[in-house]
């Protein structure tokens, strides 16, 4: 599980993810906020979305400390419109590097990363197969259970964790792929660890999950074979410990609140939760506020980059 030590590190890098992805969606410059805000550091075009990229995080930073040392892990990741947030795992994963030299684990390497998201040329704002390890857009919703158990048929070896936004799963498609829990089980294939994001909105109405009652939810779960699992996802020691535990046929529910951390949450959040900070005053305050909030300068040396 890890003691005190890791628990922090993966605080850290949450922490961090979400910095990267706010900066990405807002700034086109002073990325560590070595002044205070002006509106020519903001994007000209507001494009992409914040309101599932803490969700995101969390999953993702729990994930990789549990399964660190297991070559044979994959996650997919359902709400690729949360892309920001991806994007900034993978770059501080080193991955990105490998395919684009410019995104250098220091100041410059920020720069490029946030100067090219959603940008001609760029980065795209939602998930895309230019991206390493994307297999289908961004905003194809309902494929993400789906595939991820088409990546264990026949390899037993495998592990796939794959985050289902609450939205996601009620699509058709979504919802009918639990049932391959039933058909793909057994010694040739390998283990899906199904993680539903449940942050309570699909763009600005409620999902119908999160307004279920915990044993309504709980019962559906069961029924296709699953047993329910419940994640606070602020609670990361709660969180490593539920991932180490021995529980037969998991489904997690990860709880978060939609666009947690930013000045606008729930179903405000779903996209840009500030529009105008590049010509209102009172915006752009609040968009500093909300990075400041995160403290980057102790998660970042812009020469030895990371702190963790």
């Amino acid at each position: 599980m890890g003691g005190a030590d890791t628990i922090e590190k993966i605080r850290k890098r949450i922490r961090a993810c979400d910095y990267l992805a706010t900066a990405q969606l807002f700034l086109q410059d002073n990325f560590l906020l070595e002044r205070p805000l002006e509106f020519h550091d903001i994007n000209p075009r507001l494009l992409g979305h914040w309101g599932t990229c803490h969700g995101i995080n969390v999953a993702y930073a729990n994930l990789k400390n549990h399964f660190k040392d297991d070559v044979d892990f994959t996650l997919v990741v359902g709400p690729g419109h949360g892309f920001p947030a991806l994007q900034a795992n993978l770059f501080i994963d080193g991955e990105l590097k490998r395919f684009e030299p410019g995104l250098t684990l220091n100041e410059k390497g920020i720069r490029y990363l946030c100067r090219n998201f959603s940008w001609p040329d760029g980065f795209p704002s939602h998930a895309s197969p230019l991206t390493p390890g994307v297999i289908t857009e961004g905003g194809e919703l309902g494929y993400a259970l789906a595939n991820a158990y088409g990546l264990v048929l026949g390899h037993p070896e495998k592990t796939v964790a794959v985050l289902i936004g609450d939205g996601e799963l009620e699509t058709a498609t979504a919802l009918d792929s639990l049932n391959l829990k039933n058909l793909l089980t057994g010694a040739k294939n390998g283990r899906v660890l199904p993680i539903l994001h449940l942050n309570g909105y699909k763009i600005s109405a409620p999902t119908i999950y999160a307004r279920k009652s915990e044993r309504e939810l709980n019962e559906l779960i069961r029924g296709f074979g699953f047993t329910p699992v419940l994640i606070d996802g602020e609670e990361t020691e709660k969180f490593q410990e539920l991932l180490n535990a021995e529980i037969e046929a998991p489904f997690y529910i990860l709880k978060t609140e939609k666009g947690f951390g930013g000045p606008n949450r729930f179903q405000m959040s779903h996209q840009i939760p500030l529009k105008n900070p590049k010509t209102d005053e009172k915006e752009l305050k609040a968009l500093e506020s909300w990075l400041r909030s995160y403290n980057f300068a102790e998660l970042f040396d812009k020469v030895k980059g990371f702190r963790w």
